[in-house]
């Protein structure tokens, strides 16, 4: 047997990953309830520790047990990212999870099979894996959702999520036996070598392709598949919405790019057709439905439709700038989110969710802070210079003026001035609206407090410096493409 077909070390996050998460399970049932922070130690060092692992492999390249999983600079660069991602989630999470009951050592050896679902859907070279990949990270999610168990409310919105994403599942599914039915094979390589062979006008293959890009679009929450997410960011505990609007956004992504641009060879015109209709109605559903919310979470929730629409619009433009341009804008995204969702949790306390834009007001004279990081939050959404979230706009129009759909980049600015109204909105309410004298906001938390301030500075020193971000970003799909 050759050392190349098992080399372990390409393979070394995952490998940890999963070892913790096991260790941590069988620490919470032994200690857990009497040392929770044992938990919560262990589950930070198991993720600290991938970020460390991931980031030695870094310039690696190689497959490994029996090319099922690969490394590539987008294996390594999207990788280090969900984990950094879900590390801000377990920072945020601490005092949360205690004041509701909520702490407990399942709740992380969830977040980290989710994780590891998200990393298997970065590095899988195989179709099934892709699809074990993600199923692992939608059942722990589904879990993690449902886990407030006396909250109705998130019980609704995981049975909804649930029963919707069996139905996303079974439609990727069959596209994927489609392909398995085109090509013989369920490796990636050898997929596309055999839709070389079976040419590009093949009518099956195009069905294919519809099934996938359904299932894709279900997953990253792009209309007109998005019916489940406002109910689930809204009754999702908000440190699980925090997960769900970030982790999952890179992961998925990393499955388009795995299973329609490595393997689906000679359908970029197919998937381009699909992602124009899905870019103009999620831009026009999220954007225009978002203005009439009054729940700050669902608000952001229908800002996520529409941002997921801004994302199909590099991969509309194809190419190494579009797709690298989509890559970019999906990280960016995943930092404003997890900043978005951060101070909603960092405000709530026990009994108090602060998710309605109505218990913002007057922040800036009760929080001052709290109002500054929610104005580099809000201003990055809206794509507003100097953050981070202009120049995410910017190289997604960009790809596609180069790409020659100006027309559609133009419909791009418009609804992109039309998300500018409703993000405003919640900065005139905590800047200018007086305070009300029954609210109060949670104790400090120190904590969720620093984190919270590194990750909205972050969008602003970002968005001052951002040639490097955008460099490794560019850099990683190379490995792609």
């Amino acid at each position: 047997m050759s050392l190349a077909l098992l080399h372990w070390s390409f393979a070394i996050p995952e490998i940890w990953i999963l070892a913790m998460a096991c260790v941590l399970l069988l620490v919470d049932v032994f200690w857990g309830k009497h040392h929770p922070d044992l938990s919560f130690a262990l589950a930070l060092f198991s993720v600290a520790g991938a970020m460390l692992l991931t980031w030695g492999e870094m310039g690696r390249t190689g497959t490994t047990f029996f090319g099922q999983l690969q490394m590539d600079p987008f294996t390594n660069v999207a990788g280090l990212f969900v984990e950094l991602l879900t590390f801000l989630t377990l920072l945020y999470s601490r005092r949360y999870l205690q004041r509701r009951g909520l702490y407990r050592g399942e709740v992380f050896v969830l977040l980290l099979f989710a994780l590891l679902g998200a990393l298997i859907l970065i590095s899988g070279a195989n179709v099934l894996v892709l699809y074990l990949g993600l199923e692992l990270l939608a059942l722990s999610q589904y879990a993690l959702i449902a886990f407030q168990r006396q909250n109705l409310r998130a019980t609704e919105a995981a049975l909804k999520y649930f029963i919707l994403g069996a139905l996303a599942s079974a439609l990727l599914l069959y596209g994927i036996s489609l392909l398995y039915g085109l090509t013989g094979s369920l490796d990636l390589a050898r997929v596309a070598e055999g839709l070389i062979n079976s040419g590009q006008a093949n009518y099956l293959l195009m069905l294919a392709v519809v099934f996938l890009v359904a299932g894709i679009a279900f997953k990253l929450g792009a209309a007109p598949f998005h019916m489940w997410l406002p109910d689930t960011y809204q009754g999702a505990p908000t440190v699980v919405t925090i997960f769900l609007s970030s982790v999952p956004k890179i992961a998925v992504f990393g499955l388009f790019l795995r299973i329609l641009v490595e393997g689906g060879y000679g359908s970029l015109e197919i998937w381009r057709q699909i992602f124009v209709a899905l870019v103009v109605v999620s831009l026009l559903i999220g954007n225009v439905v978002a203005i009439a919310q009054s729940n700050l979470k669902r608000m952001l929730a229908y800002s996520t439709v529409g941002n997921m629409g801004f994302l199909a619009l590099g991969i509309v433009a194809g190419g190494q700038n579009g797709l690298a341009s989509a890559f970019f804008y999906a990280v960016v995204y995943a930092l404003m989110a997890t900043a978005a969702f951060g101070l909603i949790l960092y405000l709530s306390r026990e009994g108090f969710e602060a998710e309605e834009i109505a218990d913002l007001r007057g922040l800036v004279r009760t929080r001052p802070w709290s109002a500054f990081l929610l104005l580099l939050i809000m201003f990055s959404l809206a794509g507003v210079p100097p953050t981070i979230g202009f120049y995410a706009k910017l190289v997604v129009f960009q790809a596609l003026i180069e790409a020659h759909f100006l027309w559609l980049a133009v419909f791009g600015v418009l609804m992109a001035v039309v998300s500018a109204f409703y993000y405003l909105r919640v900065l005139k309410v905590a800047l200018f609206d007086p305070p009300a004298e029954d609210l109060r906001y949670g104790a400090d938390d120190p904590l969720a407090a620093s984190t919270l301030s590194v990750n909205s500075l972050a969008l602003l020193l970002l968005g001052i410096f951002p040639g490097p971000m955008m460099a490794i970003c560019f850099h990683a799909l190379q490995g792609v493409l």
